[in-house]
Protein backbone atom coordinates (compact mmCIF):
# COMPACT_ATOMS: atom_id res chain seq x y z
CA UNK A 1 0.00 0.00 0.00
CA UNK A 2 3.03 2.03 0.75
CA UNK A 3 4.40 2.15 -2.58
CA UNK A 4 1.62 2.99 -4.29
CA UNK A 5 0.81 6.01 -2.46
CA UNK A 6 4.59 7.01 -3.88
CA UNK A 7 3.29 5.80 -7.56
CA UNK A 8 3.47 8.84 -9.92
CA UNK A 9 0.34 7.90 -11.46
CA UNK A 10 -2.89 7.80 -9.92
CA UNK A 11 -5.56 5.71 -8.81
CA UNK A 12 -8.70 6.19 -8.28
CA UNK A 13 -11.05 4.31 -6.20
CA UNK A 14 -14.75 4.16 -5.52
CA UNK A 15 -16.94 1.96 -4.00
CA UNK A 16 -18.02 0.70 -7.44
CA UNK A 17 -16.11 -2.01 -10.05
CA UNK A 18 -13.57 -0.30 -11.24
CA UNK A 19 -11.67 -1.72 -14.74
CA UNK A 20 -8.24 -1.24 -15.85
CA UNK A 21 -6.66 -0.10 -19.22
CA UNK A 22 -2.56 -1.93 -19.50
CA UNK A 23 -2.38 -2.61 -15.61
CA UNK A 24 -3.82 1.28 -14.97
CA UNK A 25 -6.72 1.77 -12.75
CA UNK A 26 -9.97 3.89 -14.17
CA UNK A 27 -12.98 4.75 -12.26
CA UNK A 28 -16.26 4.97 -14.29
CA UNK A 29 -19.47 5.77 -13.12
CA UNK A 30 -22.27 3.25 -13.91
CA UNK A 31 -24.30 5.13 -16.37
CA UNK A 32 -20.91 5.22 -18.67
CA UNK A 33 -19.34 2.13 -18.16
CA UNK A 34 -21.42 0.02 -21.29
CA UNK A 35 -20.26 3.24 -23.80
CA UNK A 36 -16.95 3.09 -22.57
CA UNK A 37 -16.34 -0.39 -23.19
CA UNK A 38 -17.46 -0.13 -26.39
CA UNK A 39 -15.35 2.67 -27.29
CA UNK A 40 -12.33 0.65 -25.95
CA UNK A 41 -13.24 -1.67 -28.42
CA UNK A 42 -12.95 0.24 -31.28
CA UNK A 43 -16.62 0.02 -32.01
CA UNK A 44 -17.86 3.24 -31.11
CA UNK A 45 -17.92 7.02 -31.88
CA UNK A 46 -16.38 9.71 -29.19
CA UNK A 47 -19.11 12.14 -31.25
CA UNK A 48 -22.35 11.14 -30.80
CA UNK A 49 -24.04 11.95 -34.66
CA UNK A 50 -27.16 14.13 -34.77
CA UNK A 51 -30.15 12.86 -36.22
CA UNK A 52 -32.55 15.89 -37.58
CA UNK A 53 -36.30 14.43 -36.57
CA UNK A 54 -38.46 15.58 -39.61
CA UNK A 55 -41.76 15.75 -37.64
CA UNK A 56 -40.16 18.16 -35.12
CA UNK A 57 -42.79 21.30 -34.41
CA UNK A 58 -41.99 24.85 -33.99
CA UNK A 59 -44.62 27.79 -32.65
CA UNK A 60 -44.36 31.00 -34.80
CA UNK A 61 -47.08 33.57 -35.14
CA UNK A 62 -49.08 31.72 -32.91
CA UNK A 63 -49.56 28.44 -35.09
CA UNK A 64 -47.08 25.37 -35.34
CA UNK A 65 -45.19 24.69 -37.89
CA UNK A 66 -42.61 22.41 -39.26
CA UNK A 67 -39.12 22.93 -38.13
CA UNK A 68 -37.63 21.45 -41.64
CA UNK A 69 -39.57 21.74 -44.75
CA UNK A 70 -39.23 18.61 -46.76
CA UNK A 71 -38.80 19.21 -50.45
CA UNK A 72 -38.86 16.58 -52.98
CA UNK A 73 -35.18 14.93 -53.85
CA UNK A 74 -34.96 15.70 -57.46
CA UNK A 75 -31.13 14.43 -57.68
CA UNK A 76 -30.43 10.84 -57.77
CA UNK A 77 -28.60 11.16 -53.92
CA UNK A 78 -30.29 12.47 -50.94
CA UNK A 79 -26.97 13.92 -49.47
CA UNK A 80 -28.84 14.58 -46.22
CA UNK A 81 -29.20 18.52 -46.65
CA UNK A 82 -31.91 19.89 -44.70
CA UNK A 83 -34.04 23.45 -45.46
CA UNK A 84 -35.08 24.52 -41.60
CA UNK A 85 -37.49 27.38 -41.13
CA UNK A 86 -36.58 30.69 -41.06
CA UNK A 87 -39.48 33.04 -42.15
CA UNK A 88 -42.81 31.16 -40.86
CA UNK A 89 -46.14 31.70 -43.28
CA UNK A 90 -47.81 34.85 -42.99
CA UNK A 91 -44.93 37.30 -41.99
CA UNK A 92 -44.33 41.00 -43.58
CA UNK A 93 -41.11 41.78 -44.40
CA UNK A 94 -40.02 45.25 -45.11
CA UNK A 95 -36.59 46.19 -46.57
CA UNK A 96 -34.91 48.96 -47.36
CA UNK A 97 -31.65 49.43 -49.10
CA UNK A 98 -30.06 52.70 -49.38
CA UNK A 99 -26.81 54.20 -50.72
CA UNK A 100 -24.64 57.81 -51.13
CA UNK A 101 -20.94 58.16 -52.29
CA UNK A 102 -19.25 61.46 -53.18
CA UNK A 103 -15.74 61.22 -55.08
CA UNK A 104 -13.50 63.93 -56.48
CA UNK A 105 -9.81 64.54 -57.53
CA UNK A 106 -7.40 67.98 -58.46
CA UNK A 107 -4.34 68.04 -59.62
CA UNK A 108 -4.00 64.68 -60.56
CA UNK A 109 -0.70 63.83 -62.17
CA UNK A 110 -0.38 60.55 -64.04
CA UNK A 111 3.31 60.21 -65.54
CA UNK A 112 3.28 63.53 -66.84
CA UNK A 113 0.67 62.60 -69.03
CA UNK A 114 -2.48 64.48 -67.45
CA UNK A 115 -1.74 67.83 -66.87
CA UNK A 116 -4.62 68.34 -65.19
CA UNK A 117 -7.58 66.91 -64.11
CA UNK A 118 -10.65 68.23 -61.74
CA UNK A 119 -13.50 66.25 -61.32
CA UNK A 120 -16.19 65.74 -58.85
CA UNK A 121 -19.85 63.60 -58.77
CA UNK A 122 -21.54 62.16 -56.59
CA UNK A 123 -24.29 59.25 -56.49
CA UNK A 124 -27.65 58.28 -54.21
CA UNK A 125 -29.53 55.45 -54.60
CA UNK A 126 -32.45 54.57 -52.24
CA UNK A 127 -34.45 51.15 -52.62
CA UNK A 128 -38.04 50.46 -50.24
CA UNK A 129 -39.23 47.06 -50.67
CA UNK A 130 -42.19 45.17 -48.83
CA UNK A 131 -43.13 40.98 -49.41
CA UNK A 132 -45.08 38.95 -47.85
CA UNK A 133 -44.19 35.16 -46.55
CA UNK A 134 -46.82 33.45 -48.96
CA UNK A 135 -45.00 29.82 -47.79
CA UNK A 136 -42.98 29.13 -45.75
CA UNK A 137 -39.61 30.60 -46.77
CA UNK A 138 -41.13 31.51 -49.64
CA UNK A 139 -41.84 35.78 -50.17
CA UNK A 140 -43.07 37.62 -52.92
CA UNK A 141 -42.82 40.97 -53.00
CA UNK A 142 -42.96 44.40 -54.48
CA UNK A 143 -39.67 46.76 -54.78
CA UNK A 144 -39.46 50.43 -55.88
CA UNK A 145 -36.32 52.69 -56.62
CA UNK A 146 -34.77 55.92 -57.00
CA UNK A 147 -31.69 56.42 -58.41
CA UNK A 148 -29.44 59.73 -58.62
CA UNK A 149 -26.12 60.71 -60.24
CA UNK A 150 -24.25 63.31 -61.32
CA UNK A 151 -20.34 64.53 -62.60
CA UNK A 152 -18.96 67.93 -63.22
CA UNK A 153 -15.72 67.75 -65.34
CA UNK A 154 -14.35 71.28 -64.72
CA UNK A 155 -11.28 70.54 -66.31
CA UNK A 156 -8.86 67.47 -68.00
CA UNK A 157 -5.29 67.88 -69.86
CA UNK A 158 -3.52 65.53 -71.21
CA UNK A 159 0.24 66.49 -72.50
CA UNK A 160 2.09 63.45 -74.51
CA UNK A 161 4.47 66.20 -76.91
CA UNK A 162 3.89 69.41 -78.55
CA UNK A 163 1.86 67.47 -81.54
CA UNK A 164 -0.26 65.07 -78.79
CA UNK A 165 -2.29 67.45 -76.24
CA UNK A 166 -5.35 68.70 -75.81
CA UNK A 167 -7.98 69.27 -73.18
CA UNK A 168 -11.43 68.91 -72.06
CA UNK A 169 -13.22 71.76 -69.71
CA UNK A 170 -17.18 72.22 -68.48
CA UNK A 171 -18.63 68.88 -68.80
CA UNK A 172 -21.54 68.00 -67.03
CA UNK A 173 -23.74 65.03 -66.98
CA UNK A 174 -26.86 64.44 -64.88
CA UNK A 175 -28.97 61.30 -64.82
CA UNK A 176 -32.06 59.82 -62.58
CA UNK A 177 -34.20 56.92 -63.12
CA UNK A 178 -37.28 55.40 -61.19
CA UNK A 179 -37.40 51.62 -60.76
CA UNK A 180 -40.43 49.13 -59.90
CA UNK A 181 -40.05 45.34 -59.77
CA UNK A 182 -41.58 42.32 -58.35
CA UNK A 183 -39.67 39.97 -56.70
CA UNK A 184 -39.90 36.44 -55.46
CA UNK A 185 -37.42 34.95 -52.87
CA UNK A 186 -37.09 31.80 -51.55
CA UNK A 187 -35.41 30.50 -48.23
CA UNK A 188 -32.96 28.12 -47.00
CA UNK A 189 -32.19 27.55 -43.05
CA UNK A 190 -29.20 26.42 -42.38
CA UNK A 191 -29.93 25.82 -38.70
CA UNK A 192 -31.72 25.08 -36.09
CA UNK A 193 -32.00 28.42 -34.43
CA UNK A 194 -33.03 30.44 -37.54
CA UNK A 195 -30.17 32.84 -37.61
CA UNK A 196 -28.56 31.95 -41.10
CA UNK A 197 -30.38 31.45 -44.52
CA UNK A 198 -29.30 31.44 -48.04
CA UNK A 199 -31.62 32.27 -50.59
CA UNK A 200 -31.95 32.62 -54.43
CA UNK A 201 -33.99 35.57 -55.57
CA UNK A 202 -35.73 36.23 -58.92
CA UNK A 203 -36.77 39.85 -60.48
CA UNK A 204 -38.82 41.16 -62.97
CA UNK A 205 -37.80 44.98 -63.34
CA UNK A 206 -39.01 48.16 -65.24
CA UNK A 207 -37.42 51.41 -64.86
CA UNK A 208 -37.56 54.65 -66.44
CA UNK A 209 -35.02 57.78 -66.21
CA UNK A 210 -33.12 60.11 -68.37
CA UNK A 211 -30.11 62.20 -68.56
CA UNK A 212 -28.01 65.22 -69.75
CA UNK A 213 -24.73 65.76 -71.01
CA UNK A 214 -23.50 68.92 -71.44
CA UNK A 215 -20.12 69.68 -73.23
CA UNK A 216 -18.58 72.71 -75.54
CA UNK A 217 -18.44 72.12 -79.18
CA UNK A 218 -17.47 74.47 -81.99
CA UNK A 219 -17.27 77.52 -78.93
CA UNK A 220 -21.16 76.72 -77.74
CA UNK A 221 -22.63 74.05 -75.43
CA UNK A 222 -23.78 71.38 -76.96
CA UNK A 223 -26.86 69.39 -75.07
CA UNK A 224 -27.85 65.80 -75.04
CA UNK A 225 -31.17 64.70 -73.68
CA UNK A 226 -31.51 61.04 -73.52
CA UNK A 227 -34.52 58.96 -72.12
CA UNK A 228 -34.73 55.57 -71.76
CA UNK A 229 -36.51 52.64 -70.32
CA UNK A 230 -35.91 48.84 -69.28
CA UNK A 231 -37.32 45.97 -68.69
CA UNK A 232 -35.09 43.41 -66.45
CA UNK A 233 -35.20 39.63 -65.48
CA UNK A 234 -32.32 39.10 -62.96
CA UNK A 235 -31.37 36.22 -60.80
CA UNK A 236 -29.61 36.94 -57.37
CA UNK A 237 -28.00 34.82 -54.81
CA UNK A 238 -27.65 35.75 -51.36
CA UNK A 239 -27.08 35.39 -47.39
CA UNK A 240 -29.63 36.87 -44.69
CA UNK A 241 -28.38 36.73 -41.61
CA UNK A 242 -30.82 37.46 -38.46
CA UNK A 243 -29.14 39.92 -36.02
CA UNK A 244 -32.22 40.13 -33.10
CA UNK A 245 -35.62 39.00 -33.40
CA UNK A 246 -37.37 40.60 -36.11
CA UNK A 247 -34.23 42.55 -38.06
CA UNK A 248 -32.37 40.59 -40.73
CA UNK A 249 -28.84 42.00 -42.23
CA UNK A 250 -29.46 41.20 -46.27
CA UNK A 251 -26.05 40.75 -48.97
CA UNK A 252 -26.85 39.90 -52.33
CA UNK A 253 -25.02 39.50 -55.76
CA UNK A 254 -25.91 39.95 -58.99
CA UNK A 255 -24.93 37.40 -60.97
CA UNK A 256 -26.97 36.81 -64.41
CA UNK A 257 -30.08 38.13 -66.16
CA UNK A 258 -31.81 39.04 -69.44
CA UNK A 259 -32.82 42.60 -70.53
CA UNK A 260 -34.49 45.08 -73.19
CA UNK A 261 -33.29 48.54 -73.47
CA UNK A 262 -35.17 51.41 -75.37
CA UNK A 263 -33.71 55.01 -75.28
CA UNK A 264 -33.93 58.14 -77.05
CA UNK A 265 -31.83 61.17 -77.47
CA UNK A 266 -32.41 64.78 -78.44
CA UNK A 267 -29.15 67.23 -78.93
CA UNK A 268 -30.07 71.01 -78.71
CA UNK A 269 -34.07 70.06 -78.78
CA UNK A 270 -33.85 68.31 -82.18
CA UNK A 271 -34.64 64.61 -82.22
CA UNK A 272 -31.45 62.09 -83.19
CA UNK A 273 -32.28 58.99 -83.15
CA UNK A 274 -33.49 56.39 -80.95
CA UNK A 275 -31.66 52.78 -80.27
CA UNK A 276 -33.37 49.47 -78.98
CA UNK A 277 -30.97 46.64 -77.63
CA UNK A 278 -31.30 43.27 -75.80
CA UNK A 279 -28.86 41.28 -74.16
CA UNK A 280 -27.98 38.81 -71.80
CA UNK A 281 -25.30 38.79 -68.74
CA UNK A 282 -24.21 35.56 -67.50
CA UNK A 283 -20.97 36.85 -65.05
CA UNK A 284 -20.27 37.85 -61.26
CA UNK A 285 -20.30 42.00 -61.26
CA UNK A 286 -18.67 43.27 -58.58
CA UNK A 287 -20.39 46.56 -58.57
CA UNK A 288 -23.82 44.82 -58.38
CA UNK A 289 -23.44 43.89 -54.82
CA UNK A 290 -26.50 45.04 -52.64
CA UNK A 291 -26.77 45.30 -48.98
CA UNK A 292 -29.39 45.75 -47.20
CA UNK A 293 -31.83 45.78 -43.55
CA UNK A 294 -35.10 43.85 -43.47
CA UNK A 295 -37.73 44.22 -40.74
CA UNK A 296 -40.10 41.08 -40.20
CA UNK A 297 -42.99 41.45 -38.89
Amino acid sequence: MADSLHDATPHYYSGNKTDSINGSLIWIPDSLRKDVAILLRGKGKVVRTYSADGDEKVIANGDTVPLIIRHKNLGRFDRGLFNYLFLPKGVWNFGLTASYGEFSTEDLQLLSLISDCDFSGQTFSIKPSISYTVRNNITLGLRLGYTSTSGNLSSFGVDIDEDMSFDLHDIRYRSQSYTAAVQARQYYGLGRKSRFAVYNEVELAFSSGNSDFDRPFSGEIKKTHTTSSDLRIAFSPGLSVLMVKNVSFDISFGVFGFYLHNEKQMVNGESLGNRFTSGANFRFNIFNINFGLAVHI
